[in-house]
C-alpha cells in the first residue's frame, strides 16, 4: 500500500482538546500507511505539544505565516479556532483540503433560539468550512448535525482513548490516591476547563444541596474567580493538572453538567477509568452514555442532586455503571479503533480528491 502524505494544520494558540486529539491520533497512523505531519503556530502555548510530537517521531512545522508551510501533500486537514480561519487557509495553502471539526456546534440552553445560533455559526465558520469539501468530525451526532443543518459532507470518526492510561484502580492504589488527594468523603470529580459552556454555575446549587459530598474541580479558566467567590466549603479547586488518570481512579463519581459538547474526551476518559458518571442530558452525551446502564443523565440541578445522591447511597450501583462504561469504551472507543476508522476515512477522502 502506497503511503498517504497528510498534513494537519491548526491555528491553535494553546493546547486544547483538539490538540490533544492530534497527540493521540497521529503516531498510530504510521502503521496504517499514513505519513502525517503537523503545522502549529510558533507560540509558547503550543511549545509543549510540538516538543511532545517531535519526541514521538512526528515532523512538526512551527509557523508564523501560513505561507511558510510546505505543499505537495495528498490531503491537508484543516482545523481552526478562529472565525475566518478557514478562509485564511484556503487563500494561503494548496489543497486538496478536508476539515477536522471539534466544534461544539450548539449550546443546549433551554429557550435558546437554535435557528439564530445556527445562522451565527454558519456565518462565522460553516460557510468557509464547506469550501474545504469533505469534513471529519468526532461524533455521529455531530456528523448528522453538520449534514442536516449546514449542508456539509461530514464523516464521523468517534474519539478513542488510551485504555491502559485511563483504567480502574485496584483497592490499594485507590486508597493511596485518596489519601494523597485528601478525598475522605464521597468525592465527585468535575473535570473541565473553567469556562461558561462547561456549566459550572449549575454545580453551585448542587453543592449547596449536598453538603456531605465533596466536589473536586480540576481545570483552569476565566470562570475560576467567580466560582471561588460563589463556591461552598465542599468545593475544592485543583487547577490544571497533568495527573488526570489518577484523579479519575481516586474519585467516587464524575460530574459533567456541560451544555456544549461534540464528543467529550473527558467523558470517555472517565468511562475508561470505570467511573460512575453523571452528565447533562444533551445529544453528544447520549451518544456515549446509556442512562441507567453506563451512567446517569439529568437535565437540571434537581436531577443532578438526585443522581449524585443515588450514587452516594449505593456504591454497588456506581461500580455497575463504571464497569459498563469501561466495557462500552473497550468495544467502541479505543485508540486502535479510532485510528483504523480515521485511516479508512482519510484514504477515502484523498482518493475522491484526485
Amino acid at each position: 500500500m502506497t503511503a498517504l502524505r497528510l498534513l494537519f494544520v491548526s491555528d491553535a494558540p494553546a493546547v486544547g482538546g483538539s490538540e490533544v486529539y492530534l497527540r493521540e491520533i497521529i503516531p498510530p497512523l504510521r502503521s496504517r500507511g499514513i505519513e502525517a505531519e503537523v503545522a502549529l503556530p510558533d507560540l509558547e502555548g503550543t511549545r509543549s505539544l510540538r516538543n511532545e510530537l517531535s519526541a514521538r517521531g512526528v515532523k512538526v512545522h512551527a509557523y508564523r505565516q501560513l505561507s511558510e508551510l510546505p505543499s505537495g501533500f495528498d490531503l491537508t486537514l484543516l482545523s481552526s479556532w478562529n472565525p475566518g480561519g478557514y478562509r485564511k487557509y484556503h487563500r494561503a495553502l494548496s489543497g486538496p483540503f478536508a476539515a477536522l471539526i471539534h466544534d461544539q456546534l450548539m449550546l443546549h440552553i433551554p429557550g435558546l433560539p437554535q435557528g439564530l445560533y445556527r445562522a451565527l455559526y454558519d456565518a462565522l465558520q460553516a460557510r468557509d468550512i464547506r469550501r474545504s469539501g469533505r469534513v471529519i468530525t468526532v461524533s455521529r451526532w455531530g456528523a448528522e448535525y453538520l449534514r442536516r443543518h449546514h449542508g456539509m459532507q461530514a464523516n464521523a470518526v468517534p474519539n478513542g482513548v488510551n485504555t491502559e492510561k485511563f483504567r480502574p484502580a485496584g483497592a490499594e492504589e485507590r486508597a493511596d490516591l485518596r489519601r494523597a488527594y485528601g478525598f475522605s468523603r464521597f468525592t465527585v470529580l468535575v473535570p473541565a476547563r473553567l469556562s461558561i459552556e462547561k456549566n459550572h454555575l449549575a454545580l453551585l446549587p448542587v453543592a449547596r444541596r449536598l453538603p456531605k459530598l465533596d466536589f473536586a474541580l480540576v481545570g483552569s479558566g476565566y470562570m475560576e474567580a467567580p466560582l471561588k467567590l460563589l463556591g461552598t466549603p465542599n468545593i475544592r479547586f485543583f487547577g490544571k493538572r497533568r495527573d488526570m488518570p489518577l484523579f479519575y481512579r481516586a474519585a467516587d463519581a464524575v460530574f459533567q453538567p456541560t451544555i456544549a459538547e461534540n464528543q467529550s474526551l473527558a467523558t470517555l476518559e472517565a468511562m475508561a477509568s470505570g467511573a460512575a458518571i453523571v452528565c447533562n442530558d444533551i445529544p453528544a452525551q447520549r451518544e456515549l452514555i446509556a442512562d441507567g446502564t453506563s451512567g446517569l443523565l439529568a437535565a437540571s440541578p434537581a436531577g443532578y442532586v438526585a443522581a449524585l445522591s443515588r450514587l452516594a447511597a449505593d456504591p454497588a450501583l456506581g461500580r455497575r455503571l463504571g464497569a459498563a462504561a469501561r466495557a462500552r469504551v473497550l468495544a467502541a472507543h479505543t485508540l486502535e479503533r479510532n485510528a483504523d476508522t480515521f485511516a479508512r476515512v482519510v484514504r477515502d477522502i484523498a482518493a475522491g480528491s484526485r
